[in-house]
């Protein structure tokens, strides 16, 4: 009896015994591979959520101001006063600021901005100009004739010969030398006679008639015919 009792005895413990120790290492087997699972399943789950971004998202996600700012695109800027004003109108052709100046130099201002003169002396005393007509600073035409009032009387100066010259060019000359050319005979061909004479002694604004081309018809007569 002892023999049979202690026989299924022992061996009764001995299942229960290598049943227990299967039990329990299989339920520290589960553990362990529920914890490595939930340790993977947390990391997938804090990896889809809060995961570094990658470099070319970080890139694409860069504002763009920054780049249009540090490049702007040429011919976008809205500050331009260009774009953003209106055309400036020409102001035009206007009586040049001559009032103060030597008449001679006033003259030829007006000549160079292509505008015809007329000179007034008021017989006082000086060469300067007055005023003008249109005033200084009024828009005229080109060809317009504006006139200046000289403070002094006409000045002496001396006939150009112009005989032998062209007609064209010996006008020109009598205009610099402050004299207006007067044709008897047309204004082509060469200067065959003059009045007064040249080297004579004339004033600012006298007449000085040529007579261009053929001889003229009766040359003796010193003063000519209008």
């Amino acid at each position: 009896m002892t023999d049979g009792y202690t026989g299924e005895g022992a061996g009764a413990r001995d299942d229960a015994g290598a049943g227990r120790t299967t039990t329990l290492l299989g339920g520290g087997l589960a553990v362990v591979l529920l914890a490595a699972l939930g340790a993977t399943g947390g990391w997938l789950l804090a990896g889809e959520n809060d995961g570094p971004t990658p470099p070319d998202t970080a890139a694409a996600a860069a504002p763009t101001g920054t780049r249009s700012a540090a490049h702007p695109t040429p011919g976008r800027s809205t500050s331009s006063p260009a774009r953003t004003s209106a055309p400036t109108r020409p102001a035009g052709l206007t009586v040049p600021e001559v009032v103060g100046e030597d008449f001679a130099d006033a003259r030829d201002e007006l000549r160079e901005r292509r505008l015809g003169w007329r000179l007034v002396f008021l017989g006082g005393a000086g060469r300067t100009v007055e005023r003008t007509s249109p005033a200084v600073g009024t828009q005229v035409r080109p060809g317009r004739t504006v006139t200046l009032y000289v403070s002094g009387p006409a000045p002496a100066a001396t006939v150009p010969d112009v005989v032998g010259d062209d007609c064209d060019e010996a006008g020109d000359d009598l205009v610099d030398e402050g004299f207006y050319p007067q044709y008897g005979s047309g204004r082509t061909g060469t200067v065959t006679r003059q009045d007064p004479p040249g080297d004579s002694t004339g004033r600012w604004n006298d007449q000085v008639w040529i007579w261009c081309g053929a001889a003229p018809a009766g040359s003796g007569s010193a003063t000519p015919t209008p």
